[in-house]
């Protein structure tokens, strides 16, 4: 991603990263302030020949990592580098969901050990209010994507506030939306650290725990809580 701005996809209400400076789901005229994709692998081949040791290489940043424009070539690589020098060591994405419009970027969670997600509500209006979406990315279009994919995580940040996430309605939407997509496991948060509307509220431990335990009756998927104690 660039390093001098946020660049993204969405605008999301709770990102300690603040607003989007660069709110679009479309690179093309700011390729110029990417890396190249050599650069990055360069820099991959260095890390895995280090004696630095590390357990996770992770796929996230300032803004969406799968809007790269080489992102299939680059986790295809990865691996690559990842099976000849470090097996052991696992690769993760955390991602908005909102790349999965490109067949090459779905083709390419095949090479991600931890693919995570992100589904933060479980109607469109909910979802407008939350993440606020670049113009073209459609609510429903990123559920049939996520439908589509085997051994996704999904991750879930919850809020009450103006706007909310967590009203019974919108719980009881969002848990359908899981039962659809059935992933291999769901990770519900709150706001722990400062976000750019002050009007949100953080969920104390005792409520992501409750909704964590009803949703895994409801949906028959391992959802689990995390927060700081």
């Amino acid at each position: 991603m660039p390093h001098c701005y946020k660049l993204c996809s969405f605008n999301c209400v709770y990102c300690h990263y603040g607003w989007t400076k660069v709110h679009t789901g479309d690179v093309g005229r700011y390729a110029k302030d990417l890396p190249d994709v050599k650069d990055v692998i360069e820099v991959l081949r260095h890390a895995f020949v280090s004696e630095e040791q590390f357990d996770y290489v992770t796929f996230s940043g300032n803004g969406e990592p799968t809007l790269y424009p080489h992102f299939a070539e680059l986790a295809a690589e990865l691996t690559r580098l990842r099976d000849e020098f470090r097996p052991e060591v696992k690769i993760a994405l955390l991602s908005n969901s909102t790349g999965l419009g490109s067949e090459a970027v779905r083709k390419s969670v095949n090479h991600i050990d931890l693919p995570v997600f992100k589904l933060d509500a479980g109607t469109e209006k909910t979802f407008n209010a939350i993440n606020r979406p670049a113009p073209g990315i459609g609510f429903d279009e990123i559920g049939t994507h996520l439908r589509s994919l085997c051994g996704i995580f999904i991750q879930t940040v919850l809020v009450r506030g103006s706007p909310c996430n967590t009203g019974e309605e919108e719980i009881e939407a969002y848990f359908e939306k899981l039962r659809v997509i059935q992933p291999a496991g769901v990770h519900i948060y709150s706001i722990d650290r400062p976000v750019p509307n002050a009007q949100l509220a953080r969920l104390q431990p005792d409520e992501l725990q409750g909704i964590a335990r009803r949703g895994r009756e409801m949906t028959g998927v391992n959802m689990r809580a995390f927060y700081l104690s």
